[in-house]
């Protein structure tokens, strides 16, 4: 077959291919037009999951008419100068709206400020019309109807109604978190509207936008991130390690205000939290990076959701040592969400009966048996009646009051080891014990909350982190191999083990170059003991090739060291005494980490005392 010129259309469905792929890639293109066109309100209706309607509305500065045509022609735009490395906007390529056009119908209407009149232009499957008249307020309106009617083939690939919608929403989402200040509303006759109100750009604006979008229990379980490493910023939030999922929809990162997916910062947050979360379960995260452009390229993908950066390994040093940082200094915090699951369990069930009797809604003990239909038991008459036979003249007797002195809560005070906790303990953030229950929870109490904890689960942190900080306080104890392990590897990544050999012997592992695509093993860490040296310096390769980083290993040690930690912690079922378990809570407020045990559980639960009365109906 002879090379000739394809047409125009055909180039134009090829780019659609790669950047629309579905209803919410054409949403995601449309409402970063709007972004770029200064938008302060953004409108958005779909129908029939976006495939048989979207349309998009903006308040943004508008388009001449005489601009029009230009706008659905293939690479022109208005958002990027003579310079590809200085890229300031969301969109800069010019390939969304003719890709769009290809394979659907689609007509714009645009009005400037300072016009008289709005004009309108079609494109159906890629045939163009003229220009024409039209009524419109000042921006531009974009609508796309009957999506991939001009490639039929694309529709077998699209998945159901809520699905696409789904999607849809996860993309306006996604962008709203980073413009707080533009107010966002998402409507159609196949969905429930999803409004997001403009706040402003502070960082308190910026807070109640993310709780918008990811609910209101994320600021009260979240940790703030501010940090800069050569040039490159960080800011936003973290969850706290209770306050996990169990996957990795809710982690939002965003490179110069743009919504990227880039495996490296996924990869930088999960080693950022890999010592208190357990492997199924993953932060919350709103993280912005903020750096120059020439340093990061994000015309990688015409979908725009990749970036590549220049210093990886900068990067990803920044966002580990960040969070980090941040989780070491925020101090001991309990999940909100532990608090409220323990008040779901404690809350009664409905009651089945009415409460006619007297003024305080209760009757008495006998009138609520009777009226149950027990007519052949007497109440005045049972040896099991409760609370009634404690009671003489609406208190207790003599006997009676003695006998509860020294009973189950005489007894229990005596197991926390003290009638009333000193102020000072009560003004910690754990407490002061006050009992031990089932021989494994310590119930603690503060000023105006309850809290108990776990001793298995808190002791195995505290062992974990202090062997943790031995472990890494020194040179890590190696083993010499008797004979050299020599392991054959591409010469590239001979060469960067070797640029790392430095930082592997902290680690115990003695490499050294063997020839040009090989290294030989000397010695290998003695907690390892007998390992798999081949399958160990391959994955450390990969690792190195991939985030320039040495974790693997350092994980491995930190998995034994976990290990030793659980087999070597206060065991449940182990009786305390009341300075032990003081001496416990103490630790824990000194310990980073130690809401959350090394599997990655809360360790303590704390229930606040307005919580408590609400439970009892007092507030």
């Amino acid at each position: 077959m002879p090379i000739r010129q394809l047409s125009e259309t055909m180039i134009n469905q090829i780019a659609a291919g790669e950047v629309i792929e579905r209803p919410a890639s054409v949403v995601k293109e449309l409402v970063e037009n709007a972004l770029d066109a200064g938008a302060g309100r953004i409108e958005i209706v779909t129908a029939g999951g976006g495939l048989n309607l979207i349309r998009v509305t903006d308040d943004g500065s508008g388009m001449p008419e005489k601009e029009l045509p230009l706008a659905i022609a293939r690479h022109c735009t208005s958002k990027l100068a003579d310079d590809i490395h200085d890229i300031r906007s969301l969109g800069f390529r010019g390939e969304a709206l003719p890709s769009i056009g290809s394979v659907a119908r689609l007509s714009i209407r645009s009005r400037t400020a300072n016009g008289d009149s709005a004009a309108e232009i079609g494109i159906e499957g890629g045939r163009v019309s003229a220009v024409k008249p039209a009524a419109a307020n000042r921006g531009t309106t974009v609508e796309v109807r009957d999506l991939f009617f001009a490639t039929p083939a694309r529709l077998k690939f699209m998945k159901g109604e809520r699905a696409e919608s789904s999607a849809t929403s996860d993309v306006i989402k996604r962008i709203a978190i980073a413009f707080p200040a533009v107010r966002f509303t998402l409507a159609g006759s196949d969905r429930t509207t999803l409004e997001l109100p403009a706040t402003d750009d502070s960082p308190e604006g910026q807070l109640r936008r993310v709780a918008q979008v990811m609910g209101a229990d994320f600021p009260a379980n979240a940790i703030a991130i501010d940090a800069m490493r050569d040039g490159v910023h960080l800011a936003g939030h973290v969850s706290i390690p209770s306050f996990s999922r169990a996957n990795a929809l809710q982690q939002y990162a965003y490179v110069n205000g743009r919504p990227v997916r880039d495996k490296l910062i996924a990869g930088a947050i999960r080693g950022a939290f890999a010592d208190v979360l357990p492997r199924d379960r993953h932060a919350v995260t709103v993280l912005f990076l903020t750096l120059d452009p020439a340093i990061v390229d994000v015309n990688v993908h015409p979908a725009k959701a990749d970036v590549r950066f220049r210093d990886p390994g900068l990067v990803r040093g920044l966002i580990v040592g960040a969070i980090r940082e941040a989780l070491a200094n925020a101090g001991i915090r309990a999940a909100t969400s532990g608090a409220a699951g323990m008040m779901a369990a404690f809350r009664p069930g409905a009651a089945s009966y009415a409460h006619p009797g007297p003024a305080n809604g209760h009757r008495s003990y006998e009138a609520a048996y009777r009226a149950s239909g027990f007519a052949g038991f007497d109440p005045s008459r049972s040896s099991q009646r409760p609370l009634d036979a404690g009671f003489a003249n609406g208190g207790f007797g003599e006997n009676d009051q003695a006998a509860f002195d020294a009973g189950s809560l005489h007894s229990a005070d005596a197991r926390a080891g003290q009638d009333e906790a000193a102020e000072t303990l009560l003004g910690m953030a754990l407490g002061a014990a006050r009992a031990q229950v089932h021989e494994n929870y310590i119930v603690a109490q503060t000023r105006d909350s309850l809290v108990i904890v776990d001793q298995h689960a808190a002791h195995e942190r505290l062992v974990y982190e202090a062997l943790k900080n031995a472990l890494h306080s020194r040179a890590v104890p190696s083993q010499m191999l008797l004979l050299p392990e020599i392991v054959d590897l591409p010469e590239e990544d001979a060469e960067r083990l070797a640029l790392h050999s430095e930082t592997l012997a902290r680690f115990g592992l003695a490499v050294e170059r063997f020839g040009p695509g090989a290294v030989a093993v000397r010695e290998t860490p003695s907690m390892l003991g007998e390992t798999n040296v081949q399958q160990l310096v391959r994955d450390l390769a990969d690792e190195i090739a991939d985030n320039d980083t040495v974790d693997t290993l350092k994980e491995r040690l930190d998995r034994i060291a976990a290990t030793m930690a659980c087999h070597g912690s206060v065991r449940s079922g182990r009786l305390l005494k009341p300075e032990e378990m003081n001496a416990l809570l103490r630790q824990m407020e000194a310990t980073p980490g130690s809401g959350t045990c090394n599997h990655g559980r809360p360790t303590y639960i704390e229930l606040r005392l307005a919580d408590i009365e609400r439970l009892f109906g007092r507030r």
